[in-house]
């Protein structure tokens, strides 16, 4: 396994390999690594030649400069673990290698799928996303590129960038990852608490009971549902619930078959903010 912290190393190192017909498949991320990561490893490795992981904690998609401060940041494990399921190159900048000191994210339309949810509580979020992505989609030319369905409004705008800069890269979305108890997997777990560990699988069995309610109830009632459950919870708060369309991510009103619909969730436990989506 090859690591490369240079952009133009990994650039050219990376174009030899296209040369001679090899096709390469990226999983971006910001490290502290769990086993969602790695599936995503394992299904880029059985569709490409060549898998690209890059490590780089992006600070333009970060709206709060503590939670910046307070990612974790576990690289010699990272490196460990992806060696364990036969990476084939890393690719871990510094935050000047990646924007030459000048750390503005690039604006971008959407089209509005970014106004939505997260991007109601989280400004300028996916600019920062979009500005990081494209710029490993350009350093790696990936022919595929994987990322998890637990950030799928993330998902969604990714497709989006893809069609509106051109670039020549599959999107493949992969199944949310969970512990045994239903928790999403996410490297923010690794800071809760013992006490809101335990209480945090309740978002997803709350997304379970929403799933069976949405064959008999609206959306409204459901949302009101879930207003409900986290009012009456003594360690986690409801940060938002909505019923979704998976395509354009508006608030549905009513369930149809025109349209597949998700349920998305944010909340806090203290002060990490955890999210998670079911589909209905």
């Amino acid at each position: 396994m090859k690591v490369f912290t240079a952009r133009d190393l990994t650039q050219s190192h990376i174009l030899d390999l296209k040369n001679k017909g090899l096709t390469i498949g990226l999983v971006p991320t910001m490290g502290a690594l769990h086993q969602g990561h790695l599936a995503l490893v394992k299904q880029a490795k059985e569709n490409n030649d060549i898998v690209v992981v890059s490590i780089f904690v992006n600070p333009t998609q970060f709206n709060n400069s503590a939670d910046l401060e307070k990612y974790p940041r576990t690289l010699e494990d990272d490196l460990e673990k992806l060696k364990s399921v036969n990476c084939d190159l890393v690719f871990t900048p510094n935050t000047s290698e990646m924007y030459c000191n000048d750390e503005k994210a690039e604006l971008f339309n959407f089209e509005g799928l970014d106004k939505e949810m997260e991007g109601k509580f989280r400004d300028n979020h996916f600019n920062g996303v979009g500005t990081i992505v494209k710029k490993l989609f350009n350093i790696t030319s990936p022919n595929k590129a994987y990322f998890g369905e637990k950030d799928f409004q993330q998902l969604q705008i990714i497709k989006k960038l893809v069609e509106i800069t051109k670039q020549p890269v599959s999107i493949i979305g992969c199944p949310i990852y969970r512990e045994d108890d239903g928790l999403a997997m996410s490297s923010r777990n690794m800071r809760l608490s013992k006490e809101h560990r335990q209480s945090a699988p309740f978002i997803y069995k709350t997304l379970l009971q929403v799933k069976e309610l949405s064959k008999k109830s609206s959306p409204s009632e459901i949302e009101n549902f879930v207003i409900d459950k986290f009012n009456n919870h003594h360690n986690l708060v409801l940060e938002y619930f909505s019923v979704a369309n998976e395509n354009d991510l508006k608030t549905a009103n009513s369930f149809h078959n025109l349209h597949k619909q998700r349920g998305f969730i944010a909340v806090f436990a203290d002060e990490i903010r955890l999210i998670d989506n079911i589909a209905l």
